[in-house]
C-alpha cells in the first residue's frame, strides 16, 4: 500500500509564518521611521519639492563663472531638519528658516578653503540678507569652541550669525544623503526646505555671478523666471 504522506509538524508550519512576521515587522518599522510617504518617495523624491527642481532648471544657466561648480537639483529633495546651536547655545533647526531661501554652509577653522570663503559669505549676507534670504553658516569644529568665534572676530566678519555643531552631526546628516562630500560644503535651500543646488568646495559668493543667481533663486518672478 502507498505510504501515507505525513502532515508537516506544528514547528515546520510556523517557519513561514515567522519569516512573514519578520518581513512585515521590518516594513512596519521602516514606515514608522520614514513615514508611509517615505516608502513612496524612495526613487522619485519628495513631490512637495518639485517646485525647487523646476526653479533649479530655470536658473541653471546662471550657474557659470564664479559659481560654475554648483550642481543644480534634478530630483526633488527635502533636506533633513538639521539640528545645531546658536551663539548662545540655544538649539536651532533648519526648519526655523522656513519661509526664507537659505544658503546653508558648513565650515571649520581647520579647513583652509573654508577660512578663505568666509569673507565672501559675510559679504553675501551683507548684500542680500533680510526677510527673504539668509546665509546660515554652521561651524563644525569639535575642539576649542572659542577658536571659530575668535576667527570670525579677528577677520571682522560681523554680518554672519554664529551657529555651531561640535559633534559635526550636520555633516554626517548631509553626507548620508550625498550632499556633503568634503569641506566646505554649501546647499541652496528654498523656503520649503528643499534643495535648489549644492556645491562641494568653495565659491566666490560675493561675485556678481553669485549675487545674480541668488537673487533669481529668492525672487524668480522678479528676475524674469
Amino acid at each position: 500500500m502507498p505510504e501515507t504522506p505525513q502532515l508537516p509538524s506544528a514547528a515546520t508550519r510556523r517557519i513561514p509564518l515567522a519569516i512573514g512576521a519578520v518581513v512585515v515587522g521590518t516594513l512596519i518599522g521602516f514606515a514608522g521611521v520614514y513615514g508611509v510617504g517615505g516608502l513612496k518617495r524612495g526613487a522619485s523624491g519628495d513631490s512637495a519639492c518639485n517646485g525647487a527642481v523646476s526653479l533649479a532648471q530655470k536658473i541653471g544657466p546662471l550657474a557659470h563663472g564664479e559659481v560654475a561648480a554648483l550642481t543644480m537639483a534634478t530630483t526633488p529633495l527635502r533636506l533633513p531638519d538639521l539640528a545645531f546651536e546658536d551663539a548662545d547655545g540655544k538649539p536651532r533647526k533648519l526648519s526655523d528658516w522656513r519661509g526664507k531661501t537659505v544658503l546653508l554652509n558648513l565650515w571649520a577653522t581647520w579647513c583652509v578653503p573654508c577660512r578663505k570663503e568666509m569673507p565672501a559669505l559675510d559679504s553675501l549676507q551683507t548684500k542680500l540678507g533680510g526677510k527673504d534670504f539668509e546665509v546660515v553658516a554652521i561651524n563644525i569644529d569639535t575642539r576649542d569652541p572659542d577658536k571659530p568665534k575668535n576667527f570670525l572676530k579677528d577677520a571682522n566678519l560681523t554680518r554672519l550669525s554664529y551657529f555651531t555643531d561640535q559633534k559635526a552631526k550636520v555633516f554626517q546628516d548631509l553626507k548620508s544623503i550625498g550632499k556633503a562630500l568634503g569641506m566646505p560644503t554649501s546647499v541652496l535651500v528654498d523656503a520649503q526646505g528643499c534643495e535648489i543646488a549644492n556645491i562641494a568646495g568653495p565659491a566666490e559668493w560675493a561675485s556678481d555671478d553669485a549675487i545674480k543667481l541668488i537673487k533669481a533663486a529668492v525672487q524668480p518672478a522678479a528676475a524674469g523666471f
